[in-house]
């Protein structure tokens, strides 16, 4: 929904589009940090943020693009601020505690340090390219979306995801056999 250029903007508007996008939302800001009492506070905050700046949204994006482009500065702020928080780990004595959700301990195991390994990969990439796959491979954010939420040509959002998921697959090679190409 592209709104008018209109600087009024009634607050009962407002309340329907918060109802209708807080889920994905905290969904999106839940992925990047990782720990659902953050996720709610960074999602409130956004919308705070969104209702506070209403009157510099000039229509020229979707709602939901504009606001999810005020979540994703504060992900990066609060990241930033304490890079600790994004992750975290068990260790695997607590994995010993854990009910089976079926397979073999091994498989599970193999499965667990394959994420762990995952994991250090993603923050290894430089923040650009795991940004982007993030947004595009795990949040489900379409490429001209991620493209508007970061300010950078379409090209650019395919370019970065490209060169994230080789450097993935060049690194993880048994991952790649485990999730697939």
């Amino acid at each position: 929904m592209i709104l008018s250029e209109a600087k009024v903007f009634p607050a009962e508007n407002f309340a329907d589009l918060v109802r209708k996008e807080q889920s994905r939302l905290y969904n999106f800001i839940l992925k990047n940090i990782g720990n659902p009492a953050d996720a709610e506070e960074l999602a409130q905050q956004t919308f705070v943020e969104a209702y506070a700046a209403l009157a510099s949204f000039r229509g020229q994006s979707e709602f939901s693009t504009w606001l999810f482009g005020i979540a994703m500065n504060l992900v990066r702020n609060h990241l930033s601020r304490a890079p600790h928080r994004r992750y975290r780990f068990v260790g695997e004595e607590e994995l010993e505690t854990m009910p089976a959700d079926g397979g073999s301990t091994v498989d599970n195991v193999g499965f667990a340090q394959a994420v762990r390994k995952l994991s250090r990969e993603l923050d290894s990439l430089p923040r650009e390219l795991r940004e982007v796959l993030i947004m595009v491979a795990v949040n489900g954010i379409a490429y001209d979306e991620a493209a508007d939420l970061m300010s950078i040509p379409i090209g650019t959002v395919r370019s970065r995801l490209s060169r994230a998921r080789a450097a993935l697959r060049e690194r993880m090679p048994e991952v790649v056999q485990i999730i697939g190409r």
